[in-house]
C-alpha cells in the first residue's frame, strides 16, 4: 500500500509538511499568523495524528467535502478506504489567508518538509504589505 501511495502526484508528506510546521510554529507566532490544517479525514483521525507528532495546531475536517467542492480543490482517491467508501484526500497545498481571503497558494508542495520554511518566507516578504492594503 505505502508503494502506491507514493506513486500518487501530491499524496506523499503529510507527516513532513505537518511536522516542518511544528518546528517551525514559534517563527508563525512571532509574525501574528495562525497555523491551521485542514484534510477530509475525520475528527478521530485528526486528533490520533495531532497527538502522534505532537503538533501544536489544530486540524480542521471537511470530511463531507464541502469545502473541497466549494473551491474546486485537487484531490485524489486514496488506495484505502473508510468504511464502503473510498477516501476522496486533497493534493499537498498550503494557504496563506489574510483578511478572510486567500492571498498566497503553494502549489504542488515538493519537498513537503520545506513548506513551512517557503510560506514563512513568502510571508515575511508579503505580510507588511498585505496588512497596510
Amino acid at each position: 500500500m505505502l508503494d502506491q501511495w507514493d506513486l500518487i502526484p501530491g499524496a506523499r508528506g503529510c507527516t513532513p509538511q505537518s511536522c516542518s510546521y511544528r518546528s517551525l510554529y514559534s517563527e508563525f507566532e512571532r509574525l501574528g499568523v495562525q497555523v491551521l490544517g485542514c484534510s477530509t479525514q475525520p475528527p478521530a483521525y485528526h486528533r490520533e495524528f495531532i497527538d502522534r507528532n505532537h503538533l501544536p495546531f489544530g486540524i480542521v475536517s471537511d470530511s463531507d467535502l464541502q469545502l473541497v467542492r466549494a473551491l474546486r480543490l485537487p484531490t485524489f482517491e486514496a488506495p484505502f478506504v473508510y468504511g464502503d467508501e473510498p477516501t476522496t484526500l486533497i493534493k499537498r497545498m498550503a494557504w496563506v489567508v489574510l483578511g478572510g481571503r486567500i492571498a498566497h497558494v503553494e502549489y504542488p508542495v515538493f519537498p513537503p518538509d520545506r513548506n513551512a520554511s517557503v510560506v514563512l518566507d513568502w510571508l515575511r516578504q508579503h505580510l507588511g504589505q498585505e496588512a497596510s492594503s
